[in-house]
């Protein structure tokens, strides 16, 4: 049947559509592929940025580069191509012999360069079993076959530097090395040497490559090991300031709006004066919040005194305060600035009291802090850590803290704090736990 010029016509255009949908679907896909790489680009990045903002370290064992593993040790196995070859050339005699040596040798090296990089089966009897059968078969084949056949010892050198570690390494490498040795002397002469040189070689570079790569690795996990434990510690330094801060402060923010509150109806002047007290309060707390996010803020012994006078004052606590001796250092005062804070705000919150005294007593060796109410004693409540964390800072500068019930006739509770004068511990300014702690 013949066709027509429209048909052929009709049968070019149908041939130019084909092509342009196919240069069509070339260009999708090239799109797509390009959309998909920005995309996985773009998480690869964001990622990163994650692990390092965590401070881990990045995980180049996944690139090209990454640490060394069994695949990296079997292209050696090529030192065995030419008794691979003198087989299949028929050039060594009884060839099945050699061929099933072949198979027995690769398929025991291969074991051990896969188990030697799991430390459990490293270490385990049967790959020291396995590690001395590759010693056997070696010797055999170099023993019946020589020539290329002794290249098989610098392949077991290799596997045993990967097996053996520490200080088993030397004697077993010079058992090794000894054995080759004196197999390829009896058949290779002067030309022993380089067997010998490539067997110790091998294995010794090969033990200092994987236990170098060992170290780095656990260089790398203690170095995320560390940040996530400053990220914790600083988790809890913030956390502690900022509980230590809103506790005290909302105290006394909670007593001077109740003292507004009663003498608002009698005198107003008075209740405007305790609000502006409280606007004071909370511009004040403001910036030791901010203080204490940037981590730069230190509790002050006299502004602690003077913050726990007008709180007491406020409470309806009368308040007295004595001080005597030289100066103390910026690190004693800071510790005893958040004693004086703590003990302030329990004797506000618990104590019933309608007297507080706080004592400081210094000289140039020690100093000596005592601030005793005389409210309820100890209260019904359980004993919380703001007390007990203010134990265990003190402890650690070298001092003592002390709390309890006031001696002598009446009920009252007395926290008694010394130091010395240059404490020793190297973190005085961070902040106790500011817990119920009667």
């Amino acid at each position: 049947m013949e066709q027509g010029p429209g048909m052929k016509t009709q049968g070019r255009r149908g041939t130019g559509q084909d092509r342009k949908a196919a240069r069509r679907a070339r260009a999708d896909r090239k799109a797509e592929w390009k959309a998909d790489w920005a995309v996985r680009k773009a998480e690869w990045r964001a990622r990163e940025k994650r692990r390092k903002e965590c401070g881990e370290a990045a995980d180049y064992g996944r690139g090209p580069m990454g640490p060394p593993n069994a695949f990296t040790l079997l292209p050696w196995l090529l030192l065995g191509m030419g008794a691979i070859s003198n087989v299949i050339k028929g050039e060594t005699p009884n060839p099945w012999i050699g061929a099933l040596g072949l198979l027995v040798f690769n398929s025991l090296y291969i074991t051990l360069v896969f188990r030697a990089f799991d430390r459990r089966a490293r270490e385990a009897a049967a790959t020291r079993w396995c590690l001395a059968a590759l010693g056997a078969v070696t010797c055999a084949l170099a023993l019946a076959y020589g020539g290329n056949w002794l290249l098989f010892f610098p392949l077991w050198g290799l596997a045993t530097g990967a097996v053996v570690r520490g200080r088993k390494l030397g004697p077993v490498m010079f058992v090794v090395t000894g054995l080759a040795g004196a197999v390829a002397g009896l058949d290779e002469g002067w030309d022993t040497l380089g067997i010998v040189y490539g067997t110790l070689v091998s294995g010794m570079v090969t033990a200092a490559i994987l236990a170098l790569s060992e170290t780095v690795k656990e260089l790398r996990e203690t170095r995320q090991e560390l940040a996530r434990a400053a990220v914790d510690q600083e988790r809890l330094r913030f956390s502690r300031d900022l509980h230590d801060l809103l506790g005290h402060t909302l105290s006394v923010i909670v007593v001077k709006s109740e003292a507004a509150r009663r003498i608002a109806p009698r005198d107003m002047d008075a209740a405007l004066a305790q609000v502006a007290d409280i606007e004071s309060v909370g511009r004040q707390a403001l910036t030791e919040i901010r203080e204490a996010v940037t981590g730069y803020r230190e509790a002050s012994l006299a502004a602690e005194l003077d913050r726990a006078r007008g709180a007491l004052t406020a409470a309806g606590i009368e308040p007295v305060v004595r001080q005597s001796g030289p100066p103390l250092p910026p690190q004693a005062a800071a510790l005893l600035g958040w004693v004086v804070r703590e003990a302030a705000t329990n004797a506000i919150r618990h104590s019933g009291a309608t007297t507080c005294e706080i004592e400081v007593r210094s000289t140039a060796e020690r100093v000596r802090l005592v601030i005793t109410d005389n409210g309820n004693g100890v209260g019904s409540t359980a004993p919380g850590s703001g007390l007990t964390g203010l134990a265990e800072r003190l402890a650690a500068a070298g001092g003592t803290l002390v709390g309890g019930p006031a001696p002598g006739p009446g009920r009252g509770f007395r926290v008694t704090a010394e130091l010395p004068v240059e404490p020793a511990g190297p973190e005085t300014g961070e902040s106790p736990e500011n817990e119920e702690s009667r």
